[in-house]
C-alpha cells in the first residue's frame, strides 16, 4: 500500500458545503467546513482490489449511466490492448483483427454509433471511417476509462450507443516523482515464419516540480507480434443462380413444390471457395509526452502530445476455387433454406495465390487546455486539439501497395464443393489430367492487382466551458455549466487499382515461363486443425507454394508492353490513374447548457443532472469522377470497365446541413446509504457513414454477370437521433462489492436503408444475351458441345469477335447494360431495448473476488435472412456476457477471465453476394484469459499472460450458418515479463 496526502482547495471546500447544506444539517455543514484546511491521508489500494474499488466508485459517483476502468496501478491496466479492457464492463462486447480485439459495440450499436476521446477530445476514426480502432492503443500511460451510456450535454455527439473517453496521466493530479517499466516477452503459438519470442517494453516517467506548480509525464511503449493466420472463406453468395434441368438423381432438392410444378422459396450458390494462411508481423509504438503548468494556485495550463503507428505486413499463400453461373451446374444439393450443400460445376479455374502488403497506421494528438478559477463561484475551460489519424496499405518498399498474384488453371473438367459434414467445407478440382492434382508444369498466368488505397481522419475542436458553482441563493441548483465548441472533421482517401495484370484469364497461356522448380507441394495437416473437416481431412489436402518475388520477376519480364499491348504486365497501382477519390468535411458549432440540482425528498436524497446541447453542422463532399466508356470481356469469368482517357480528373462536390437538439435529464436517488436507484431520460445521436455521404456516382470496375452494381452518395443525409430512457438499481454492500441491473431502451429514428434502382446508362452495352453471344450459343448447341461462359466466350472468339489482345468488346447492336445502382436514403425508426446485469463481489480480506456482468439485447433491427429486399438492420445487435475471478494479496494476484459474444450480424453486403446485399453473421465467441503476478519486493513484480488458452476460433456465415462465408484460426498466445517501478 502507498500512502498520500491532499489538501482541500477553497474550491473543494466550497463545494462540500454546499453539497451537505442540501441535506438541510448545519451540523454536517460545520464539520466539513472545519475540516476544510486539514491534511486527510489518503489510503490508496494498488492491484486487481484497488482497481475494482476505484472504478466501482466512479460509477457510484456519476450522475448518469457510467462504468469505468481503472487502472491497477501506474503504467499497468487490466488487459493488453484498450479493446481488451472495455469488453470486461457491461454491455459491451468487441470485434477482432488479428487476433485481438479492436473496435467495440456497445448495447448492439456497432464502432460506427460510439464515440472514442482522449481527455474529454473527441478523435478522429482510423483512416477514412468513424470507427476507433483501439488494437493500436497500448494500454500503458492510461489511468482509466470511462464509458458513458447516456447522453451528456457537455460532451461532443457523435455517441449513440455510448461514448468512451480515455484518461492518461496528468502528473499535477499525482505530486511527486514515480517511474514504471516493463518488459516482456511474447510467444504467439501460431508462429510458422516470424520469430518464436517477440518483445514488448513500456516505460513511464512522472515528477513534480517548484512546490508542484510544474508537471512532466512522458511514456512509451513498443511491441513486437509475429503470428500466423489460417482462414478458409467465401467472398459471397448468390441468389437464384440459374438451375439446369437435371436426371432426378443428380440433385437433391427437398424445398417444396407449388401447384404448377415449381420449388417454392430462394436457393444460393457460392461465388467461390478458398483457403489461405497469413504470416503476419506487427509493430506497434506508442507514445505520450505531457506538460503541466500552475503558476498561482487557480490557474493551470496543460499541453499533450499523443502519437501511436502501428505497422502490419502480412504474406499470404492461398488457393481455390471460382464460380460463374450458367447451364454449367452438373449435380447439386440444397437444404431445405435452398442452400447449397454439394454442388459439381463446370468452367472457370482453380488456382494457387500468393499476396504481400505492408499497412501503416498513424495517429497523433496535440492539445492544449486552460483552467482557471476565476474565484469560489466561477471556472472556466478552454480545451483546443488538433488530432490526426492515417492509414497507408502501401507501406511495403517494395511495391508502394497491396499485391496479389494468382496463378493456376482453366484445363478442367469441374470444380466440387462439399459442405455436407464438418465445419469446413471442401472444394476440389477434378482436372483434365485425370487427378485432383494439378502438375507444377500446368500452372498458368491468371491475373495480377495491384491496390493502394490510403485514407486519413482529422479532427480540429476548440471547446469553451464555464462553471457557476451556486453560494449566492439558497435553491436546490449546486452549478451551472455552459459552453461552446467548434469542431471541424476532414475525412478522405483513394483508391488506385493497376487493373487485372498478366493476361488476364489464362488467355493466351504463359505455362512456359514458370518453371516446375519454382512451386513446392504442401500437405494441409496442421491447416485449420480446430475445425471438423481441417487438417489432413481437408480437401483439397494439398497446396502449392511459390516465391513472391520471383513471380513478379518473370511476368514482368516476359509479359512486356511487346506481346501484350495494354494488357502488360505492371504492378503500378496508378497504371490508368486514380480510380475513386473522396472527401467529407464536417463544420459542426455547439451550445450547452448543464445544470446539476441536490435536494432531500422524503428523507431520500435525490441528485438531478439535466442539460441541453443544440448542434448545427454543415456538410461537404468533393469525389472524384470517372467516366465510363464500355465494358470488355476479357475472359471468361472476368469483364472490365474501360474509361475515357482523361476523364479521371473531374471533381464533383455536394453540399447538406442539419441541425439538432439533445436534452439528457438524470435522476439519482440515494434509497437507502447502499442502494441507488437511476432514471436517465435524453437523445443522443449518431452521424451518417462517410461512405454515404459521399457523393456521385461509381460503378464496379469488374461487373461480371450477376454482379453488375454501382452505388451513388447522398450528402443530406440526416444523423441517427436515438431517444433513450435507462432505469437501473444498484446496491452497494461493501467494499468493492455491489450488484446492479438495468434496462435500457433505444428509438433511432432515421435509420439509413440503401435503395437500389436498376437503371441502363447511356452508352455502356452489354455483350451478354447481345447477337453474337445468342450467335456463339447456337453454334455450340448445333454441335452438341456444352454451353459455358467458357465455350461461350472461346467460340465468340472463334468467330471473330476478338480484338488484336484478344478480349471481346461491345457494338451498339448490344442490349444496353442493366446496372442496380444503390444509394442511401434515411427512412424508418426502429427500436432496441435490453437488460444489463453485473455482480462484483470481494470477499473480505480473503484476496479472493468475483466479477459476473451480462448484457440481454433485442429489438426490431434484425435482418430478415428469407427476404431478398433491400435492409436497414443493425450492425452488432448481440447478448454478450463477462467473468473474472481473481486472487490478490500479499505480493500474488492471479485473474482468470471469460469474456463471451453471441452470434451477431457484422454488416450487410458482400465483397462477391448477389445485387440483394446479402448479410455477414459471425458465430458465438468465448475466450478464456489468465494471468498472475508476483511481487518480488516492493519494487519489482514478474508476471505471466495467456491469451485465448481454448484456442478459440472464429466462424461467419451468410443468411444461415450452412452459407459459410469464414473460419479463421489463430492459437493461444504467451507472454511473460517482469515490471519494475518506484
Amino acid at each position: 500500500m502507498k500512502s498520500t496526502k491532499f489538501i482541500k482547495t477553497p474550491l473543494a471546500a466550497s463545494v462540500a458545503m454546499i453539497l451537505t447544506a442540501g441535506f438541510g444539517t448545519m451540523p454536517m455543514a460545520y464539520a466539513q467546513d472545519e475540516q476544510a484546511d486539514k491534511e486527510i491521508e489518503i489510503i490508496e489500494v494498488k492491484g486487481i482490489r484497488g482497481s475494482l474499488i476505484r472504478a466501482m466508485d466512479m460509477k457510484r459517483d456519476a450522475t448518469g449511466v457510467v462504468d469505468a476502468i481503472s487502472a491497477e496501478e501506474m503504467g499497468k491496466f487490466p488487459d493488453t490492448n484498450l479493446a481488451e479492457s472495455l469488453q470486461r464492463i457491461t454491455g459491451v462486447s468487441v470485434s477482432r483483427s488479428n487476433g485481438e480485439g479492436s473496435e467495440i459495440t456497445v448495447r448492439g450499436f456497432g464502432p460506427e454509433f460510439n464515440l472514442v476521446m482522449l481527455n474529454g477530445r473527441q478523435m478522429p476514426g482510423t483512416g477514412y471511417t468513424r470507427s476507433y480502432a483501439l488494437e493500436n492503443i497500448a494500454a500503458d500511460g492510461v489511468s482509466a476509462l470511462e464509458v458513458a451510456k447516456s447522453g451528456q450535454a457537455d460532451v461532443p455527439s457523435g455517441g449513440l450507443g455510448a461514448t468512451v473517453n480515455i484518461i492518461t496521466t496528468r502528473p499535477l493530479n499525482s505530486p511527486g516523482e514515480k517511474f514504471s517499466s516493463s518488459i516482456k516477452a511474447i510467444h504467439d503459438s501460431s508462429n510458422e515464419k516470424g520469430d518464436d519470442v517477440t518483445p514488448e517494453f513500456s516505460a513511464m516517467y512522472s515528477n513534480t516540480y517548484v512546490d508542484n506548480s510544474v508537471g512532466f509525464a512522458v511514456s512509451f511503449s513498443h511491441q513486437e507480434r509475429d503470428f500466423q493466420q489460417q482462414s478458409a472463406n467465401i467472398q459471397g453468395w448468390q441468389a437464384n443462380v440459374d438451375l439446369p434441368t437435371l436426371d432426378e438423381g443428380d440433385y437433391i432438392d427437398p424445398r417444396p413444390v407449388d401447384s404448377e410444378g415449381n420449388r417454392v422459396g430462394n436457393h444460393f450458390f457460392p461465388k467461390d471457395m478458398n483457403y489461405s494462411i497469413a504470416d503476419v508481423e506487427r509493430e506497434r509504438t506508442n507514445g505520450q509526452v505531457t506538460l503541466q503548468y500552475a503558476p498561482v494556485e487557480n490557474f493551470t495550463a496543460t499541453v499533450d502530445y499523443t502519437a501511436s503507428r502501428a505497422i502490419t505486413g502480412v504474406e499470404t499463400t492461398g488457393w481455390g476455387i471460382w464460380n460463374d453461373f450458367s447451364t454449367n451446374i452438373n449435380s447439386y444439393e440444397l437444404d431445405e433454406n435452398g442452400t447449397a450443400l454439394y454442388a459439381d460445376i463446370s468452367g472457370n479455374d482453380g488456382s494457387f495465390t500468393a499476396s504481400r502488403g505492408t499497412t501503416e497506421v498513424k495517429a497523433r494528438s496535440i492539445g492544449l487546455n486552460l483552467e482557471w478559477q476565476i474565484n469560489d463561484a466561477w471556472e472556466v475551460e478552454f480545451d483546443y486539439h488538433d488530432s490526426k489519424n492515417e492509414t497507408d496499405n502501401g507501406a511495403d518498399d517494395g511495391l508502394g501497395s497491396n499485391g496479389q498474384i494468382i496463378l493456376g488453371s482453366d484445363q478442367l473438367r469441374s470444380k466440387v464443393y462439399d459442405y455436407r459434414t464438418g465445419e469446413i467445407p471442401h472444394a476440389y478440382v477434378n482436372w483434365n489430367n485425370g487427378t485432383t492434382v494439378l502438375d507444377p508444369s500446368e500452372i498458368d498466368s491468371n491475373f495480377s492487382q495491384f491496390i493502394y488505397s490510403p485514407g486519413e481522419s482529422n479532427v480540429e475542436q476548440a471547446q469553451l466551458h464555464a462553471t457557476w458553482l451556486n453560494d449566492s441563493f439558497e435553491i436546490p441548483l449546486v452549478k451551472v455549466k455552459f459552453g461552446a465548441a467548434n469542431t471541424k472533421q476532414t475525412m478522405g482517401g483513394f483508391t488506385a487499382w493497376s487493373g487485372l495484370r498478366g493476361g488476364p484469364g489464362f488467355n493466351p497461356s504463359f505455362t512456359e515461363i514458370f518453371p516446375d522448380g519454382m512451386f513446392t507441394y504442401n500437405d494441409t495437416g496442421d491447416m485449420l486443425d480446430q475445425f471438423a473437416g481441417g487438417g489432413s481431412a481437408l480437401e483439397p489436402n494439398y497446396y502449392y507454394t511459390y516465391s513472391f518475388e520471383e513471380a513478379l520477376a518473370r511476368q514482368l519480364a516476359f509479359l512486356n508492353e511487346d506481346l501484350l499491348g495494354d494488357n502488360q504486365y505492371s504492378i503500378d497501382p496508378f497504371f490508368d490513374g486514380i480510380d475513386s477519390e473522396s472527401y467529407v468535411e464536417e463544420k459542426t458549432q455547439s451550445f450547452y447548457i448543464n445544470t446539476l440540482w441536490e435536494f432531500e425528498l422524503s428523507d431520500y436524497f435525490v441528485q438531478i443532472n439535466a442539460g441541453l446541447r443544440y448542434e448545427e453542422t454543415d456538410v461537404t463532399s468533393t469525389v472524384r469522377q470517372k467516366i465510363e466508356k464500355q465494358v470488355n470481356w476479357v475472359s471468361e469469368s472476368e469483364w472490365i470497365m474501360q474509361y475515357e482517357t482523361g476523364g479521371t480528373d473531374n471533381f464533383y462536390q455536394e453540399e447538406g446541413n442539419y441541425d439538432i437538439w439533445l436534452p439528457n435529464i438524470d435522476v439519482k436517488v440515494e434509497i437507502t446509504d447502499e442502494l441507488v436507484g437511476r432514471v436517465s431520460w435524453g437523445k443522443t445521436m449518431a452521424r451518417a457513414p462517410l461512405g454515404n455521404l459521399a457523393g456521385g456516382r461509381s460503378l464496379t470496375g469488374s461487373p461480371k454477370p450477376g454482379s453488375r452494381t454501382g452505388g451513388q452518395g447522398n450528402t443530406n443525409l440526416l444523423p441517427f437521433e436515438s431517444t433513450n430512457l435507462d432505469l437501473s438499481l444498484e446496491y452497494y454492500y461493501g467494499e468493492g462489492s455491489y450488484a446492479s441491473v438495468g434496462y435500457f431502451k433505444k428509438d433511432v429514428d432515421n435509420f439509413i436503408q440503401t435503395q437500389i434502382t436498376e437503371t441502363t446508362i447511356e452508352g455502356l452495352h452489354d455483350i451478354l444475351n447481345g447477337p453474337r453471344y445468342q450467335e456463339a450459343i447456337a453454334s455450340l448447341e448445333a454441335r452438341n458441345d456444352e454451353v459455358t461462359s467458357k465455350t461461350i466466350f472461346n467460340e465468340m472468339l472463334a468467330l471473330g469477335y476478338g480484338n488484336a489482345d484478344g478480349a471481346i468488346e461491345p457494338t451498339s447492336a448490344d442490349p444496353l447494360m442493366v446496372w442496380n445502382i444503390s444509394q442511401p436514403q434515411n427512412t424508418d425508426s426502429k427500436s432496441v431495448d435490453g437488460f444489463e446485469v453485473a455482480v462484483q463481489h470481494l470477499f473480505g480480506e480473503s484476496g479472493f473476488g468475483l466479477g459476473v456482468n451480462a448484457t440481454f439485447v433485442d429489438g426490431d433491427v434484425e435482418f430478415d435472412v428469407n427476404s431478398l429486399t433491400q435492409q436497414a438492420p443493425l450492425s452488432g445487435l448481440s447478448d454478450s456476457a463477462n467473468f473474472q475471478a481473481f486472487y490478490d494479496k500479499d505480493g500474488l494476484s492471479v485473474k482468470v477471465t471469460y469474456a463471451w459474444r453471441d452470434s451477431y450480424l457484422i454488416g450487410v453486403g458482400q465483397a462477391q453476394g448477389s445485387s440483394d446485399a446479402p448479410p455477414q453473421f459471425g458465430d458465438t465467441f468465448g475466450q478464456w484469459d489468465l494471468s498472475v503476478n508476483y511481487d518480488i519486493n516492493e519494487n519489482m513484480t514478474v508476471f505471466f499472460e495467456g491469451i485465448n488458452l481454448n484456442n478459440e476460433t472464429e466462424r461467419g456465415y451468410g443468411r444461415y450458418e450452412e452459407q459459410f462465408l469464414f473460419a479463421r484460426q489463430y492459437g493461444p498466445r504467451y507472454t511473460i515479463g517482469a515490471r519494475y517501478s518506484f
